[in-house]
């Protein structure tokens, strides 16, 4: 008895190692891909047209890689659809680490907007890393508003219901959502007037095609500190660094008043984890640059300092948040 109970536990003792074998053999080719990854260009699609918000973050983000890396980081901007038709490329690449989707906070409202999406935000991709968080910031074009605070624009808006307009980055839009959240608690109508993104809006903005606009800090702090636009207010619960003499709406009586966009990187579903987690600690590395600190500060944002599974649950929170809120605005695609 005592020789076969030995036996049984040689023969388990060899179909242990020989399972060990296997899995070690089966993580080979992931673990040999990670060591030789990246051995030739990268691209980060961006699914807004170039000069955006997006911009702003993901080429100086794209720059630092190529130093790090060694090899090319391009920039593909594929703009439409509030940031769903560049997301659906995305999510169609091959999960290799040479395709990485440059997303935003817009594509937590997108499964609340558009009922008919061919991919999954919180499905379809690997959370990589929150790159920037940035308050909206309310600005006018002084032109076409007389307004200078938000007490002055809140009764200006007031008096003449749907006379003004106001433009965001597309419909389903944190900047679309900004503005319908601010009728809501202003009683207040402005008409919403969506573009392909924040640049285009920002053009016509300056142009004084449009009134005003429900803006990320980073494309309009330029044109704030340049005198070409007037910031009403920040829909943080702090003044921004980057136009500190602005108050924020809660300082002007809106204390729920709260909007930020974040910009973010995730991976094709299927992404072997080997490469994500080099690509975190690159990230992780290219974000902690002073260079890169820099302009994080110069655009109104800090970093985050989110990263994979942590990131994803800030994801799928603010889905939720954010289907909270188009169902109470009724906001809808235009």
């Amino acid at each position: 008895m005592k020789n076969y109970t030995n036996q049984k536990k040689r023969v388990l003792l060899k179909v242990c190692l020989f399972a060990g074998n296997i899995l070690l053999l089966g993580s080979m080719p992931s673990m040999v891909l990670a060591q030789e990854w990246p051995n030739k260009n990268i691209t980060f699609i961006n699914p807004f047209p170039a000069g955006g918000g997006t911009d702003a973050f993901a080429r100086p983000l794209a720059a630092q890689l190529t130093e790090q890396l060694g090899k090319q980081v391009i920039i593909d901007n594929r703009g439409g659809a509030g940031g769903t038709v560049g997301a659906s490329v995305a999510a169609k690449a091959a999960p290799d680490g040479y395709t990485w989707f440059i997303g935003a906070s817009h594509h937590t409202i997108a499964p609340s907007m558009y009922k008919n999406l061919d991919y999954d935000i919180e499905k379809s991709f690997i959370p990589v890393a929150m790159l920037a968080n940035v308050p909206q910031v309310l600005v006018v074009n002084p032109q076409r508003v007389s307004a200078r605070n938000a007490k002055e624009f809140i009764e200006l808006m007031k008096k003449n219901p749907g006379k003004y307009n106001f433009a965001s980055a597309g419909s389903g839009t944190v900047h679309h959502l900004a503005g319908e959240l601010f009728k809501i608690q202003t009683g207040t109508f402005i008409t919403h007037i969506p573009y392909r993104g924040a640049g285009p809006a920002m053009n016509d903005l300056l142009a004084g095609q449009i009134d005003l606009e429900f803006d990320g800090l980073a494309t309009s702090a330029p044109q704030i500190n340049a005198g070409k636009l007037v910031a009403i207010a920040v829909a943080s619960t702090k003044r921004s660094s980057a136009i500190p003499n602005v108050q924020t709406f809660q300082e002007a009586g809106l204390p729920d008043y709260v909007v930020s966009t974040w910009y973010s990187m995730f991976a094709p579903a299927g992404t072997p984890k080997p490469i994500v987690d080099k690509m975190i600690a690159e990230v992780q590395k290219a974000l902690n640059n002073p260079k890169l600190k820099s302009i994080w500060e110069k655009n109104g944002s800090d970093t985050p300092n989110l990263y994979g599974e942590a990131f994803g649950k800030q994801v799928s929170a603010d889905v939720v948040r954010w289907t909270s809120v188009v169902k109470k605005s009724g906001a809808q695609l235009d």
